[in-house]
Formats: C-alpha cells, sequence, structure tokens
C-alpha cells in the first residue's frame, strides 16, 4: 500500500480534537470495566458480565478485517496534550458488503459527553463508511428515551425510518426503540 494512500486513511481517522483507533491490548482493562457496567447493558443488549479473558481474545482477534468479521470497534481518543486519552468507543455492526450497509453504536464515558465529540467521533466514522468501505447506508437503533443520541444522529442528517414497538424490555417496563438511516447520496 502506498504511504500517500495510507496518510490520508490515516487522516480520516483523526481530526484536531479526538482519533479514531484500533483496540490495543491495554485496552482490555477499560473494555473490562464498560462491559461489565450494568448500567450500559442495554445499549448492546448485554445480559451477564464479561470475563477478562474474552475480552482479551476479542482484543487479539480485533485484528481482523471488517470483511472477516463483520464489525469493527474503534476507540475514541481525546487528542489533548502529549498523551491522548481513550474517552469512548464508536461500533460499526451487521457490516453488510452485499447489501454495502452496517450499523453504528457509540458510547462516550460520562464526563466527557456534552463535549461535541460522539459528534466528532460519528463525522469521522460516516465519512470512512461512505469513502472508505464504499456503503451505501449506516442505521443505528436508540431507545426512545435517550434523546442525547436521537438529537446526534438527526444533527448527522439521520432519518426516523421506523418505531419498534415495545422493543426493549427494561425489567420495569417495555420501551420503544428507533430505527434511523443514513443513505449516501452519491
Amino acid at each position: 500500500m502506498n504511504k500517500q494512500f495510507q496518510n490520508n486513511k490515516l487522516y480520516m481517522l483523526k481530526n484536531n480534537n479526538i482519533e479514531l483507533r484500533a483496540l490495543e491490548p491495554s485496552d482490555v482493562d477499560l473494555l473490562y470495566d464498560w462491559e461489565n457496567n450494568h448500567e450500559l447493558w442495554h445499549l448492546s443488549n448485554t445480559i451477564a458480565p464479561f470475563s477478562r479473558f474474552v475480552l482479551e481474545q476479542y482484543v487479539i482477534n480485533s485484528h481482523q478485517d471488517i470483511y472477516s468479521s463483520r464489525q469493527l470497534r474503534l476507540m475514541i481518543d481525546r487528542r489533548e496534550g502529549n498523551k491522548p486519552e481513550t474517552i469512548g468507543a464508536i461500533d460499526l455492526f451487521d457490516f453488510d458488503p452485499v447489501n454495502k450497509r452496517a450499523g453504528i453504536g457509540i458510547m462516550v464515558i460520562g464526563g466527557e459527553r456534552k463535549k461535541g465529540y460522539a459528534s466528532e467521533a460519528l463525522t469521522l466514522l460516516i465519512e470512512y463508511c461512505f469513502n472508505t468501505l464504499n456503503l451505501h447506508q449506516v442505521y443505528c437503533n436508540i431507545d426512545v428515551l435517550n434523546l442525547a443520541s436521537y438529537n446526534l444522529f438527526i444533527k448527522h442528517n439521520f432519518k426516523v425510518v421506523g418505531i419498534k414497538k415495545d422493543w426493549l424490555y427494561t425489567g420495569k417496563k417495555w420501551i420503544d426503540e428507533y430505527l434511523l438511516q443514513l443513505v449516501h447520496s452519491e
């Protein structure tokens, strides 16, 4: 791969404030905390904790090409000072190269929310999806109570294309879930 193409790809995954990067072995402890935080389980339909071993294996295998694994997790690093700080993750899931689409999920840690980092990460990922992976569309699922995520995706021109009724059960009540899409205008 020529050096200029590599540099352009790298440039696409960062801006002045953040960088989207591949998983590193040093991320296991952070993933362990996030994946085992039961308050976040509803975001990924998780119902049981993950072992450190399973997460280590996930990181070890994260080098697989998105075309074989059908998913991609990128860590969101805030680029302040000399040492970047990991503040979240953004995922592509259900990658379908035949129909040229993928789902998007994003999580930014509590103290770093409402600072624009999620929006910047989403901008970079959408650009990557449409310009590098040549996807036709991306989509997301957001529970109707998650107004911050809803507003984030609407800001990025996602359109609500459906509401899944009584889709998520919180243990106390049923919650509807929006299905949003962004179709690339080529």
